[in-house]
């Protein structure tokens, strides 16, 4: 139970409270304070642990409720991370407009990034903080010195917006229940999701009108995503990590990412199978992936 609880966790865009809280007490990073990045025009939540010269900064998934609610959790996965590296993991801006691209997510993310006084990044982005992170690239090449992808596309299909609009619809009818289920059985192999029924079922039960209504927000600013005629722009190395069973986006999302890079040296493509969309939760080598690329990169620098 402890494993699927961190699973759950950690889905860098998936947050069970319920869990969180039981697993939290047994963690030796129980205690990591929500700070908070104010600029002119918003605030932005945000977590640090790590003693580490470096700068890793992770930007999680498409969430009902914030990621914030399982930063003792998140410490605890990526603490092999801690000594080299000084992690952040940043939430969407509080304040949010009634329309909100994820290329604005970007630009204020990028802001909230750089107000801190953060520079030369190893930024990892999921799913639709993948593609946050793809737009800081892009536009900020001189901010991103490392760039890792999980399950992550450059640009939405129908089919993956069929599946977004599926998630809004069920957030406007109040569907907490339904929503969660759904987000569940989409991102997780068929028996994570099974076993992960009552906690997701327990998890819904806190969902607020509020969140839900945040989360149509964010949800829709997917829909016109495409950043793939601009990805040459990118200047920093690419470590690009799929699921050849990704329900939400699909495998070849990945591939396709890796079709526009390929070519250059400092390009490198990992697949899974049998992981699903949430591989970045369910592999268990895919931090140990990120320290590979990280070092690979830093002793070819």
């Amino acid at each position: 139970m402890r494993t699927l609880a961190l699973f759950l966790l950690l889905a860098l865009g998936w947050t069970v409270l319920s869990a969180g809280s039981a697993f939290a007490a047994e963690s030796p990073a129980a205690e990591i304070p929500i700070e908070t990045v104010e600029t002119g025009e918003f605030s932005m939540d945000y977590f640090r642990f790590g003693e580490g010269e470096k700068c890793f900064v992770i930007l999680p998934g498409l969430s009902v409720q914030s990621v914030m609610g399982s930063a003792a959790a998140v410490a605890d996965a990526y603490q092999m991370f801690a000594e080299e590296y000084t992690v952040y993991l940043f939430d969407r801006r509080k304040e949010l407009p009634e329309s909100y691209s994820v290329h604005d997510m970007a630009r204020d993310t990028a802001e909230a990034i750089r107000a801190l006084g953060l520079e030369d990044i190893c930024l990892f982005g999921t799913s639709q903080g993948g593609m946050i992170a793809l737009d800081i690239a892009i536009e900020n090449p001189d901010l991103v010195d490392r760039l890792i992808l999980g399950s992550t596309s450059a640009c939405i299909t129908e089919e993956s917006a069929g599946v977004i609009d599926e998630w809004i619809a069920l957030a406007e009818a109040g569907d907490a229940k339904a929503l969660y289920l759904a987000f569940g059985e989409a991102i997780y192999p068929p028996e994570t999701f099974e076993a992960a029924k009552d906690l997701l079922l327990t998890a819904a039960e806190t969902v607020t009108e509020e969140e839900l209504s945040r989360f149509v927000i964010l949800a829709a600013g997917i829909r016109d995503f495409d950043v793939s005629a601009e990805l040459g722009k990118i200047a920093c190395p690419v470590l690009a990590i799929g699921s050849e069973d990704d329900r939400v986006l699909g495998g070849d999302a990945t591939l396709q990412i890796a079709q526009a890079l390929g070519a250059r040296p400092d390009f490198v493509l990992y697949m899974y199978e049998g992981y699903g969309h949430a591989a970045y939760d369910t592999a268990p080598d895919y931090r140990d992936r990120i320290l590979g690329f990280l070092a690979e990169e830093a002793a070819a620098a």
